[in-house]
């Protein structure tokens, strides 16, 4: 537990450093949604989209099988992105802050709750941070819950969230900083 707890910290602190934050410039960008169909309940405030399903919204593209769109009556959005073909939903979005640097996440179900700014990553989770198209973080597990508001990452081995043991492996892979690696040539 204690082996797991550090590699969690370790892996937050990695990844929240420098502000994960994504691009502010896309709040104010109209979404773009394409699928195959989409249905929509009116009374129910449920937009769902089906078939190689493609959300764009400024710099932020999310790919899957389905997309569920609800919003409840103070006008919060929740999303829900169920695997496509390969059996997996993702997301690219470019992260604020100087240079080309980007956030990806892939699993069979990404969750998004637009009032606490959470997200949620479920079975074969997996997120990295870019330099263009280099990685410079990644941490994989059955479960990867995001705070943006915290900017804390929690990485799990099972995909209920919880830590179990023999429940399976996180792995985080950290990069040295370029700047670390220059004072030591």
């Amino acid at each position: 537990m204690k082996r797991f707890l550090s590699v969690s910290l370790l892996a937050a602190c990695a990844m929240g450093a420098g502000g994960v934050r994504a691009e502010r410039a896309d709040l104010d960008k109209p979404t773009t949604i394409n699928a195959d169909r989409m249905a929509y309940d009116d009374v129910k405030q449920v937009n769902t989209f089906t078939g190689n399903v493609v959300l764009t919204r400024g710099t932020l593209v999310m790919k899957a099988n389905k997309l569920v769109v609800t919003q409840d009556p103070a006008g919060y959005q929740y999303a829900t992105l169920l695997g496509g073909p390969n059996g997996v939903a993702t997301f690219r979005q470019k992260r604020e802050g100087p240079g080309d640097q980007w956030i990806e996440g892939q699993a069979e179900r990404i969750e998004y709750d637009g009032k606490a700014e959470l997200v949620k990553l479920y079975s074969k989770a997996r997120m990295k941070r870019l330099e263009g198209n280099k990685p410079t973080d990644e941490v994989e597990g059955e479960f990867i819950s995001y705070d943006s508001r915290k900017e804390f990452f929690s990485v799990n081995n099972t995909a209920t969230g919880e830590s179990k043991p023999g429940g399976g492996r996180v792995t985080a892979v950290i990069q040295p900083r370029s700047d670390a690696s220059k004072g030591k040539q």
